[in-house]
């Protein structure tokens, strides 16, 4: 059969020609037509180049069109115009799809050599090492006796763990408890340092970043600030390990371009957290999606911890979830633990008691922390 579908038709053209005299005339032009868009390639990478190191859209639609204008105009052959403008869209698109995975292998968070062996230090504690750090401690500081019985709880556990608390606190009622602010810092710092532990706090803006940044030794992006672009380029910034929380609402790829406006302004000691998307499930306040702890992994050599009390909300179901992520690769674990959870100010329906917790911790084989996983 010939390229037209009739055996052994000539060209209609040009002087006949045997069937595999027109295949050999379609071969090279194969391979002039492959030369020619790999040199296009090469400028669209150029251009995608140039425009990400202006700021500029990839996508320019006028562009295109106005490119279209011009094959179309000085067309000609047996492809109709509406073949002619299709052919050139899926020329587009791949371009458009060149630069993006250009784009996406030149973000700092996919640099492999990101994380040192000894994993990122906040402290002493090194998280991404091979063994899982405990992020533990209650949602709010409440008073310096509440956290000082924590923290000496904390402190008798035998593996690497970093004591958690919020000073500020971003509540969606705005008459909630919305903490302790500066005097909770205080309280944090002060009663980490008696019992060696090191801390992590959220930061909600720029404003309070300084304050903030003096009382602790790893800052939180929560949830909410994922998004907060000009907070993300100050933590770049301020040279102190950086929690950042994955939105309820966000994309891992959304969570890794937030991470990348910290490294991008010289901030490199960053911690990823999980910590449950928004879904339409009701029976856990979010969805834990045990599936980004490898995605990430497969991304970025960024550690990656979850967050088990807000992504499930509840506790009965935390020993089973906190082992399929570790399973999974997680470097961590966060939870929050409360000496009187029916007491506390914030959350107290997701916090551990003590009790619980060196459940959790043993069910989890934690107890007895062993190099590697």
């Amino acid at each position: 059969m010939g390229e037209d579908g009739h055996p052994g038709t000539p060209a209609a053209d040009g002087p006949e020609a045997t069937l595999e005299e027109l295949r050999v005339r379609i071969d090279a032009l194969n391979a002039e037509i492959l030369a020619l868009l790999q040199a296009r390639a090469q400028v669209v990478v150029d251009i995608g180049r140039f425009k990400q190191g202006h700021g500029l859209d990839p996508y320019d639609p006028r562009r295109e069109e106005e490119e279209l204008h011009t094959v179309i105009d000085t067309m000609g052959g047996p492809f109709a115009p509406a073949d002619v403008r299709e052919i050139f869209r899926s020329i587009f698109r791949a371009s458009l799809d060149l630069m993006d995975r250009r784009r996406r292998q030149a973000l700092h968070v996919r640099r492999t050599d990101l994380v040192p062996a000894g994993g990122i230090l906040v402290g002493d504690v090194a998280i991404g090492a091979g063994t899982p750090v405990l992020f533990a401690g209650p949602c709010s500081v409440e008073t310096p006796e509440q956290m000082e019985r924590i923290a000496a709880h904390l402190a008798r556990y035998p593996g690497p763990k970093i004591l958690r608390a919020g000073a500020y606190k971003p509540r969606t009622n705005p008459y909630a408890f919305q903490g302790l602010r500066e005097e909770g810092l205080v309280i944090l710092r002060d009663i980490a340092r008696r019992f060696g532990l090191v801390t992590v706090t959220e930061v909600l803006d720029v404003s309070t970043l300084d304050v903030v940044a003096a009382h602790t030794d790893m800052l939180q992006v929560g949830a909410r600030n994922m998004y907060n672009t000009e907070l993300l380029k100050a933590l770049g910034r301020i040279g102190k390990p950086v929690l950042l929380k994955r939105g309820f609402m966000a994309t891992v790829e959304e969570l890794l371009l937030s991470a990348e406006y910290i490294l991008a302004h010289g901030n490199e000691a960053v911690v990823l957290c999980e910590r449950g998307i928004r879904t339409f499930e009701p029976w856990t306040r979010n969805t834990l999606d045990v599936a980004s702890v490898p995605l990430l992994k497969g991304e970025t050599a960024l550690p990656v911890i979850v967050d088990l009390s807000h992504a499930l909300g509840r506790k009965d179901i935390m020993l089973p979830c906190g082992r399929a992520v570790l399973a999974a690769g997680a470097d961590g674990l966060m939870v929050e633990v409360h000496d009187h959870p029916d007491q506390a100010l914030s959350d107290g329906f997701q916090q551990l008691d003590l009790a619980g917790f060196d459940e959790l911790v043993a069910g989890l084989g934690l107890d007895r922390p062993a190099p590697g996983r």
